[in-house]
């Protein structure tokens, strides 16, 4: 059992761990002793801290005060809260990047990254890691062995801030991972095709960063690829940097740091940090941007995809909002329920913490605005009695800690390199987004009733039946094998528009689209078909689609056309495709392959009929499909309202609800969960 998974008092249980980053620095030392009070009347037991202290721990080169950190751990301690203790090293103090300029990271344009805010230092500076793991030997020399440390949290969302540094320590180890990658200049000069435009190079040292090129060019595509693959390996590097430190020095105390699988966070391949850490975990927070109903769908995603992140095995939720953050133009607070909603939405996909940024809310700096545990307005307020009141269900939920989640049947591929190459420059639709077309079909397995995993590119599929990879853009011979694999194994596999189009070094895989899929789909596309914005195309199956449509031809007689293209829509080009196939499906092996032309405005028709397909059917009763959410969880079910109406559960049958939460009768947002 990880130390963070502490048992029940008396138990023996793990117990499901509650909490929020501390930041006790903010605060006069009159405050400590009322917050311990107050976390303990709210249920908490953990906090993190310590994660931007480097400035009060370090105040000079040569002065260390680590007086008040020892007095704010002796409290928790005391308090019986166990303590994520912070590196710190996610932002570097003044006097740093003062005495240091060259730690400071450089954009695309050239430009120094200068400090004021956070995360401002390059992640590859030399100098930079040196005072970095000074300061983790000196935390883990200090706190190694002091009973309220649960867990070492490194850094701090690494890259959100400093994911694409141009500086000259980045060109530096841009080259050195280069060379491991291709190990002489002809390979790379093959890969990046650097006969287009002139670029062949003939010295290492001639090459740079994707740096802004001026008005009506883009940098290399394959250079560009590589270098988000450096960016996020570099990152990497350096939470293993400190990582192994941590755990040569205190190699009983897990290690972890968060993760931001959310929106439009892009930066970093999750699937090669996960196995990096002991305890996987992520920062989640909602987007009321998106509409309330795709923001909630949006939060299961995500907690989907870290579940799966994470192997199966419990993760941590290390950060998301009690109520409005403070970074979105407008910030509206959180409706009644959905503060126990989402935290219980991140349980159920397989959390054993729940915590938060921040504990009490802050009364200066650029996030005194962002919600926290402890408002603004004090205890006497709603977000504080919802907080309190989430504790005490987290309490009686201890049951659920340690389970694993239970795989569906069905499963969604999610791929960075993918997301990040379809959505470069100078490609057939600027309006194409990645996640976009994911979140789309997740969605329609949620209005189906079915349950369906997010899971990494390269995962294990052997054991499902149903496999939907949207937007799969690059497909190298290892993935293609991997997946006609799947369909030989009798597994049903669906691919969408712009899947299989360029192999790992975004080369154009040449014969037609879809590339690499071609053969196993049994149809060829020798040109996209773009819509123009706003504009669609109509299926004889009752749907339309935007975005994207293809003249698809079929190349093997065994292709079974289930849709076709009108010739109707608003698109200039609609006529051009009328009688065409939109939407396809090969017998190959034991399984199927189905090609999906144009992004569906309704998917709900065709995924049913594949579902039926592939032998799946609803775990919920008619009724039910659409309404909630059904997550499983070793042998609990969790069952979350979607909608904003009371929705009865009587057609689940006979209902017993842990936690003294709603059985009968699930209110707007409301969650229950049920044993079995």
């Amino acid at each position: 059992m990880s130390r963070w998974l502490r048992p029940t008092a008396g138990s023996g249980h793990p117990r499901l761990e509650f909490g929020a980053d501390y930041n006790p620095e903010q605060w006069p030392r009159e405050v400590w002793a009322r917050d311990v009070e107050l976390m303990r009347s709210a249920g908490v037991t953990i906090v993190t801290v310590g994660v931007f202290s480097w400035a009060r721990l370090q105040p000079r080169p040569d002065t260390w005060d680590f007086g008040w950190l020892d007095e704010v751990m002796d409290l928790l301690h005391a308090g019986g809260i166990a303590v994520d203790l912070a590196t710190a090293t996610a932002s570097a103090p003044p006097w740093l990047h003062h005495r240091h300029p060259e730690i400071l990271a450089v954009d695309a344009g050239g430009r120094t990254v200068w400090p004021g805010g956070r995360q401002h230092h390059r992640p590859t500076s030399p100098v930079f890691r040196r005072y970095a793991m000074a300061l983790v030997e000196r935390m883990a020399r200090r706190y190694g062995d002091h009973p309220a440390l649960a867990a070492w949290h490194v850094s701090n969302e690494l890259g959100c801030h400093d994911v694409a540094d141009h500086s000259p320590d980045a060109e530096v180890a841009f080259r050195a991972w280069l060379q491991r990658r291709y190990g002489d200049l002809g390979a790379l000069n093959r890969a990046w095709g650097t006969s287009f435009w002139s670029q062949h190079y003939g010295d290492w040292a001639e090459i740079m960063t994707p740096r802004a090129v001026g008005p009506g060019a883009v940098p290399n595509p394959t250079q560009a690829l590589d270098f988000d693959r450096f960016s996020s390996d570099a990152l990497r590097d350096h939470l293993c940097a400190e990582r192994d430190l941590l755990h040569t020095l205190t190699p009983d105390v897990p290690v972890t740091t968060n993760f931001m699988v959310m929106a439009e966070t892009k930066g970093m391949d999750y699937a090669s940090w996960a196995p990096e850490v002991d305890i996987v975990a992520n920062d989640h927070y909602v987007f009321p941007g998106l509409g309330a109903a795709t923001a909630r769908d949006e939060l299961s995603f995500s907690s989907n995809l870290t579940g799966n992140l994470a192997g199966g095995d419990p993760w941590w939720q290390m950060e998301h909002s009690t109520s409005a953050v403070n970074w979105q133009p407008v910030n509206p607070r959180k409706r009644p329920g959905e503060l126990a909603r989402d935290s219980l939405t991140h349980l159920a996909h397989g959390a054993d913490a729940i915590c938060y940024f921040q504990w009490r809310q802050s009364a200066a700096g650029a996030e005194k605005f962002h919600s926290a545990m402890l408002p603004h307005a004090g205890p006497d307020s709603a977000v504080f009695r919802d907080v309190t009141a989430l504790g005490a269900t987290l309490a009686d939920l201890a049951p659920v800690a340690g389970a694993r989640r239970v795989p569906a049947r069905a499963a969604i591929l999610w791929d960075w390199p993918s997301w990040w190459a379809v959505e470069q420059p100078f490609t057939p639709s600027s309006e194409l987004r990645y996640r976009d077309e994911a979140l789309g079909w997740y969605r329609a397995f949620l209005d189906a009733g079915v349950r369906a995993d997010v899971v990494p590119a390269g995962a294990d599929l052997s054991g499902y039946e149903l496999v939907v990879a949207p937007v799969l853009h690059v497909v190298g011979p290892e993935r293609a094998a991997e997946l006609a694999a799947f369909v030989d194994g009798g597994g049903h596999l669906v691919a969408t528009y712009s899947s299989g189009t360029v192999d790992d070094d975004a080369h154009a895989l040449l014969g037609g689209y879809p590339g690499a899929l071609r053969e196993l789909l049994g149809i060829r596309v020798e040109e996209f078909a773009p819509l123009a914005t706003g504009s669609t195309v109509t299926l004889d199956d009752g749907s339309t689609g935007d975005l994207w449509s293809e003249p698809v031809q079929l190349t093997d007689g065994a292709v079974e056309v289930l849709a076709r293209y009108t010739g109707d829509g608003t698109d200039p080009g609609a006529a051009d495709l009328a009688g065409l196939p939109a939407v396809t499906r090969r017998p190959a092996g034991a399984g199927s392959a189905s090609y999906v032309s144009t992004r569906l405005d309704d998917r709900a028709p065709l995924l049913r009929r594949l579902l039926a397909g592939a032998g799946i059917h609803p775990e919920l009763p008619g009724e039910l499909c659409g309404r909630v959410e059904l997550v499983r969880r070793g042998g609990f079910r969790f069952v979350i309202n979607r909608t904003e109406a009371p929705v009865s559960l009587a057609p689940l049958g006979g209902i017993a609800s842990l936690a003294g939460l709603p059985a009968a009768t699930l209110p707007p947002r409301g969650v229950t969960v049920l044993r079995g």
